[in-house]
């Protein structure tokens, strides 16, 4: 028997169940709807994010989706004022690679119909190109720009290093205060009457009946009609409990910070990818000690 009953439950406070819970009672007041998280909000994997969106994916189905769901930010971004920074220098791919074709292939995959009037290369000249000068989002052009050539790209981006051939420019991207996004959603679904439960789900029994652990110690259950998994890294946990074989694997991605002292990198600069393969540029005495290393022989490789 449950302790307490609920129209939907979403398992997981990170930025994607908070943006399902707020959107639920945004489009359906009367819907009962409970977030279950067993720490706080966005403090796990959401709280790693490197804070970007891009509508850039080579399948149209995944530009759309991306289009859509920066259309629902960009409602929340007048709604508050900007509370969460929202800004558009875009995200750019770069290569020191000039036949591009795979590249032209996959943008053209990804715009459809619209990739000629939406993707603009530049060869030889900048003129039309705007450069990323843009805090306010609604300034920014969008499409694609795509830069080619050594001497332009050095014209026009100085910042990259001098023998990158190609830069694909995806303008309608760029950063936001993902935080500030997820208080921003979280505080109004508590103020349209949604359900914020710290607890753990350690099991779902059939008819989406859900047994918690609380964070003070005992148990409840919580009967849902519907559940949303939106577990992060525990997603494939949550739906094996439903008894779903969900395929995810995990990989760990680790970030490298230091200060810029030089000023070598504009603050304008937008996020950016190195499409090539890299290698530690490591002193000769150390490569040759990690090199006799088999535990760490791979850091000599190539990346």
């Amino acid at each position: 028997m449950a302790d307490h009953i609920t129209d939907v439950a979403i398992i997981g406070a990170g930025i994607i169940g908070i943006a399902a819970a707020y959107f639920l009672k945004r489009n359906t007041p009367d819907l009962n709807v409970t977030l279950i998280e067993a720490d706080q909000p966005m403090a796990l994997t959401s709280a790693q994010s490197g804070e970007n969106y891009r509508n850039w994916w080579p399948h149209p189905v995944m530009k759309t989706f991306t289009d859509r769901s920066i259309d629902l930010m960009e409602d929340l971004t007048r709604e508050t004022g900007n509370r969460f920074n929202m800004s558009r220098r875009g995200y750019v791919l770069a290569t020191r690679e000039t036949e591009i074709g795979a590249l032209m292939a996959e943008l053209e995959m990804g715009y459809g119909d619209e990739f000629a009037t939406r993707v603009r290369v530049h060869e030889g000249s900048g003129k039309g190109y705007q450069q990323p000068h843009f805090a306010d989002w609604q300034s920014a052009p969008d499409g694609v720009d795509v830069l080619r050539g050594a001497g332009l790209i050095r014209d026009m981006l100085p910042w990259y290093a001098g023998d990158i051939e190609t830069v694909v420019h995806i303008r309608r991207a760029g950063a936001v205060d993902g935080q500030q996004m997820g208080q921003e959603m979280l505080e109004r679904f508590r103020a349209a009457g949604g359900q914020r439960l710290q607890a753990e789900v350690v099991g779902i029994d059939p008819g989406f009946v859900l047994s918690l652990h609380l964070p003070k110690g005992g148990a409840e259950k919580l009967a849902a009609t519907r559940i949303v998994n939106a577990a992060g890294p525990f997603v494939a946990d949550v739906a094996a409990m439903v008894g779903v074989d969900l395929p995810v694997e995990n990989i760990l991605q680790q970030k490298v910070a230091f200060e810029d002292t030089a000023g070598a990198i504009a603050r304008e600069t937008p996020f950016s990818i190195d499409l090539d393969g890299q290698e530690i540029d490591w002193p000769e005495e150390d490569r040759a000690l990690l090199a006799e290393d088999p535990d760490h022989a791979w850091m000599t490789e190539a990346m």
